[in-house]
């Protein structure tokens, strides 16, 4: 089973897909004029200003449930994973992924809300719904919901519950098992309310947990401000191989910093696009520069913060590529646990992908000795678990496609049942197949949403010329589809016939 997954890792995450990954976020970027940078400020005035209706949640509940799916255990064992794996350049790829993958997350997110559907109480929409009116490919769009079936009810749910359990037992000494009862229970509790419940509960964890990890990082960076140039010069040196120690790593700094980047902040995955479409707003673009925001908020301020945290307390060890079995071999960095490993022990734990999370709480008890570990561990309790419910809400989008009726309730129960299983489950098994299967779920959405959006953007980019227009001439932008050319876009064009 593991060689199987591993397998499929590699046909999913090879070179020249993760090289491709990156060209397309240059493409949109370039063809959207870099949106990304002309409007950070609307941006941040959009997150707020949308409002609820019966059938749509607002802007920034959207964005909520969003960065519930961006910000999770990528941010904290992914991260550390990826220094561990590709040296500290690799934080400076996943700030590049980011900066490019927000172009990608506005045409995404804008083609969802374009072709989202209005159903009894509730919209819905996301790369299927944009893939079947878009593309008028109906066969594509249900191999991107069985697909997103699979990865978030099944291979992706583990990965969360496995470190949430893996960094409790480490804190708290409490067994995984009862770890993995508790995840079910409260998620169980949130799941049955739908998206409402799941909007409400994100909009309060998600900023309040980010703001305080946050928070702990400018503690560690002021307690070692006479390191700031020098992190800041490994960062860049190592991605560019100029730094002697991680030159060798360049090749993997980038792989390492664009998996583990597009992991956390989900941009061309198609997660962030089904809340988006949930979102009430009057016109598509409106949510897809929210949407963006969020790319920003995942990498640049939550990953950069595990980052810091690492860099400034030196609570790192780096695979060493050129070593004569680099597979096993790391180059011994950090003083882990207060000199309580062994050299060798120290190279047993590096070995571990489970050491991700560690990682992060050797470096925050290093600046506060005896809060690292309780502080870290409560921090990925809550955007894993909040990560969870994100995933839920994705799969009962696409349960909401595959089916209508009767069939939908009962596919919409099967699916509470199945992820609450496979998030018990993953806080049990081994975090190696974890992680694996978790990057097979990332790499299939990606691989069919990414093809998707590269044949179908048009409209994302027209949408954006019509909202930057009519801004220019200070109206509250209003969508017509019809106007634009745009076709198949059924509910703004019932939407506008109604409010005649």
């Amino acid at each position: 089973m593991e060689g199987f997954v591993t397998a499929l890792n590699d046909f999913f995450w090879g070179p020249w897909f993760i090289y491709g990954i990156l060209i397309v976020g240059i493409m949109f970027s370039i063809i959207t004029r870099f949106l990304q940078v002309r409007h950070i400020k609307e941006m941040i005035v959009l997150m707020f200003k949308g409002e609820k209706s019966e059938k749509g949640i607002s802007s920034f509940q959207a964005m909520s449930i969003a960065l519930s799916g961006r910000v999770g255990t990528g941010n904290i064992a992914g991260t550390a994973t990826a220094i561990g794996f590709g040296g500290p350049g690799a934080v400076f790829w996943m700030w590049a992924i980011a900066f490019i993958g927000a172009a990608t997350a506005y045409v995404e997110s804008t083609l969802a809300q374009i072709y989202k559907e209005e159903k009894e109480t509730e919209y819905r929409g996301g790369p299927a719904f944009y893939i079947e009116k878009g593309m008028g490919q109906k066969w594509f769009a249900v191999i991107f919901a069985v697909a997103a079936l699979i990865a978030m009810l099944v291979l992706m749910p583990g990965v969360q519950s496995n470190a949430i359990a893996g960094a409790v037992e480490s804190a708290f000494g409490i067994e995984t098992w009862i770890t993995g009862l508790i995840i079910a229970i409260l998620l169980g509790i949130i799941i049955i309310g739908g998206v409402r419940w799941i909007a409400n509960a994100a909009q309060i964890i998600v900023p309040f947990m980010a703001i305080a990890y946050i928070l702990m990082a400018i503690i560690i960076i002021v307690m070692n401000i006479s390191e700031v140039p020098s992190v800041i010069g490994l960062i860049f040196s190592s991605a560019f191989g100029a730094q002697e120690l991680f030159g060798g790593l360049i090749g993997s700094a980038i792989a390492w910093g664009v998996k583990r980047g597009i992991y956390s902040n989900e941009a061309g995955q198609g997660t962030g696009a089904h809340p988006a479409a949930a979102a009430e707003v009057s016109h598509p673009a409106k949510q897809g520069l929210v949407q963006a925001a969020s790319v920003y908020i995942d990498t640049l301020l939550v990953c950069s913060a595990t980052a810091f945290m690492i860099l400034f307390t030196g609570m790192y060890n780096v695979h060493d590529e050129k070593a004569a079995d680099p597979s096993t071999t790391f180059v011994q960095v950090g003083d882990f646990n207060s000199g309580e490993l062994t050299g060798e022990e120290q190279i047993t734990f590096a070995k571990s992908i489970e050491a991700g999370a560690a990682y992060t709480q050797y470096a925050v008890d290093s600046a506060l000795p005896g809060f690292g570990a309780p502080f870290v561990a409560i921090a990925l309790f809550f955007f894993a678990f909040t990560t969870i419910m994100a995933y839920y809400y994705i799969a009962e989008t696409n349960v909401s496609y595959l089916f209508s009726g009767t069939y939908e309730k009962i596919g919409i129960w099967i699916a509470k049942i199945a992820i609450l299983v496979a998030a018990f489950y993953g806080t049990v098994r081994t975090s190696s197949i974890a992680w694996a299967m978790g990057d097979v779920g990332l790499g299939l959405m990606v691989w069919i949403n990414v093809i998707a959006i590269i044949i179908i953007m048009k409209p994302a980019i027209v949408a954006l010329k019509d909202y930057e227009q009519q801004k220019k001439e200070g109206k509250d932008p209003i969508f017509d589809p019809i106007k634009l050319g745009i076709k198949n876009a059924t509910f703004w064009e019932k939407y506008n016939k109604d409010k005649k």
